[in-house]
Parts: structure tokens; sequence; C-alpha cells
């Protein structure tokens, strides 16, 4: 045995190279976990000064193995995808998801944590409507039991958020749109629900300007999360009209943009690059329809794994602690550039 004394599961990790999740289904059942692995940490156990928190985990067992996903809609293939990647790692964890949908309502979204709470969850995963949703009753859930926010962010809200870099994201499509063709407009609800809506704005603004173009905002009349009719509604009106002085639309999110594509096919506009087309679109998200639009949609992709794998982990390390996170953590992962015969 070596004489470094190891003072947390943390330490114990670094050292040993196995992830703190298997250590905690290891030390939980010794015979949950593969032979080599075990092996692996029987080795670490005999060469490092280290003796795991009983009492803690002691503490930790007497929670149920529930861990609650509540989406916005499981309706919409975006959020079914990303959750159905956090049922995965949850799973990889020993630890049962339960997963909800808000329905796009903040009256559902209540609800389903107080469901959640009769469940006596271990913690809670939860990717809020945003704008919409009732903030009092959120805040005072997240004291009681451990939340990470996921998708969309409520400032100060949870143990942490987990999501996309908008501000990098959309300044490498605004960065494309404008070597490649005239710079863009930017197609967005007046009043969007997600507060992502609000980051993607600020930020086509600061790229615009950086860039030394002038911004343009059409700025879509509608609320909820009805995106393909009020885009296709929008778009009718733009096309029809002739105002923009850009042939380039970049779209909030891409379900607003499958909107516009839609009217711009019902109004005989050619979308893409080639010397016909008359008109260029991109979105953000890389919705699971986008690659199936006509024609295919150019988008931002978000990094699905990436922000599932982080979010289970980083609300498991806070179960395993037991007790609240010194200071609140936000993580955000970069978006990456999906070129296709919109734009």
């Amino acid at each position: 045995m070596t004489n470094k004394k190891i003072k947390n599961m943390e330490e114990f990790a670094a050292v040993s190279g196995i992830s703190r999740p298997t250590l905690s289904k290891f030390f939980n059942d010794p015979i949950s976990v593969r032979a080599s692995t075990k092996a692996r940490i029987e080795a670490a156990l005999e060469r490092y000064d280290f003796q795991p928190n009983l009492y803690a985990m002691n503490q930790n067992r007497r929670l149920t193995k529930n861990i609650g996903v509540v989406v916005p809609h499981l309706a919409d293939p975006f959020f079914a995808k990303i959750a159905h990647t956090i049922e995965d790692h949850i799973q990889a964890m020993g630890y049962r998801p339960v997963l909800l949908g808000s329905q796009g309502s903040p009256e559902v979204e209540i609800q389903n944590l107080e469901n959640l709470r009769s469940l006596k969850p271990a913690g809670i995963l939860l990717a809020p409507l945003g704008r919409a949703s009732d903030l009092d009753p959120i805040e005072a859930f997240c004291a009681e039991v451990p939340t990470l926010l996921f998708d969309a962010n409520l400032e100060g809200l949870g143990e942490g958020f987990v999501g996309s870099n908008n501000d990098q994201s959309i300044g490498l499509m605004v960065n494309y749109l404008c070597r490649t063709g005239e710079p863009p407009a930017f197609l967005e609800m007046k009043s969007p629900s997600n507060p992502n809506a609000y980051k993607r704005r600020t930020a086509y603004l600061r790229a615009m300007e950086h860039l030394g173009h002038s911004p343009y905002l059409i700025q879509a009349e509608g609320e909820g999360w009805e995106f393909e009719e009020i885009g296709f509604r929008e778009g009718l009106r733009v096309v029809r009209d002739k105002t923009l002085p850009t042939d380039t639309i970049l779209c909030s999110n891409d379900r607003l943009a499958i909107g516009l594509l839609s009217a711009a096919f019902e109004s005989g506009q050619r979308i893409g690059l080639g010397p016909e087309c008359s008109l260029r679109v991109a979105g953000h998200d890389d919705h699971p329809f986008s690659r199936y639009t006509c024609p295919s949609l150019t988008t931002i992709s978000q990094d699905y794994e990436a922000i599932a794998k982080q979010s289970a982990e980083t609300l498991l390390t806070r179960i395993e602690a037991g007790s609240p996170v010194d200071s609140r953590q936000e993580t955000l992962f970069d978006g990456r550039l999906v070129m296709r015969h919109s734009a």
C-alpha cells in the first residue's frame, strides 16, 4: 500500500482511473460490475489508503433508485432522443429512470414534479419549459430533491445546468452563412417559450456585429410549442411580402425552419445554393427530422451524448455526496455545423 491518504471518492476515482459512478456501483454491490473492473478496483484498494464513507453510502441506500426525467414534450423527437440517451446512462449506473412529459404546460410540469416527489426519487433531471415555468414551486422542489437542469436553464435553480453553448453554435452558423453567401436574417418567435431562444437571439446579434453586418430580426407572432405552424405562417408572410434585405434566413430552431421550408415550397421558392435557388435556410438543433426535409436542412448539431452523460453523472455525484454542492455548476458543450442542401 502507498502512503498516500485518499480523502474521498473523487480522489480515489482520479488515482484509480475508474469513474465515480462505477465505483459507486461496486461499493453498493461488488458483483454489479464486470469481473475485470472489480479486479481493478480491488487492486487499487490494496495500493491506496482509502476507506469509503460508509455512513454516506448507507444514507444513499435508504433512497430509492428512481431518477425522474422531465422534458417539455415527449412527442417531440428532439426531446424523445435526448431523454432516451439519458435513460441509457441512468440505467448503466444502476438507477431506474422515470420519464415524464410536461406537454408544454406549466401546470403539468409542476404536477410531474409532485408525482415524482411521492416516489421518493434519488434525484431529478429536468428540462424545464423555460419562460412559461412556474418558478416558485420549482425552486421549492429543488430545495428538497437533488435536481439538475438540462437543455434549458433557469438561472440559480437546481444543482447545476448542462446544455449547449448557444453563443458558440450560433456564431459558428452565422460565420458559415456569411462566408458562403449573403448575411442571414434571424427568424424567431416574438415571445419564445424556451430560454435558449433569447440566448440565440443575443448570439446572432453579437456575431453579426462582430462580422460588420447589420442584423435583421424576423419576429413571428405566436406562443406555445407549435413551432412548425408558426414558422409556416411567418414564412408565407415573409416570402410573399418580398421585403427581406437578404436571401438567407437562420431560424432559432429546426422546427421553425421546417415550417419555413414548407411555406417556401408552397410559394414556389427553390431553397439551396444553386443558381436556380432564391432562398437559403438554416436551423439549429439537428432535429431528427431535419435530415429528411426537402431539401435537407443545414443546421447545428447538439452533442446529445455528451449532454446526457454529463447530466446523469453530475446528478449522481450530487446524490452520492449526500449534501448540497458548494456552488452551482454550468457545463456547456459546443455545437457542430451540419451542412446539408438547404444552405
